[in-house]
């Protein structure tokens, strides 16, 4: 017997194993803190 290759299986399960990776690289990156003057937002919402 000859050995099938499942070619369009096997991309689709590389292409979901890629996406969930993605998908958890998304959700834990943290984002850029800057620098925030927190008189100078106060200021703006009491006006």
């Amino acid at each position: 017997m000859a050995v099938t290759r499942l070619k369009r299986k096997g991309r689709k399960n590389r292409a979901v194993a890629n996406n969930k990776q993605a998908a958890i690289k998304r959700l834990t990156q943290k984002p850029e803190i800057k620098k925030v003057d927190a008189e100078e937002l106060k200021a703006e919402f009491s006006k």
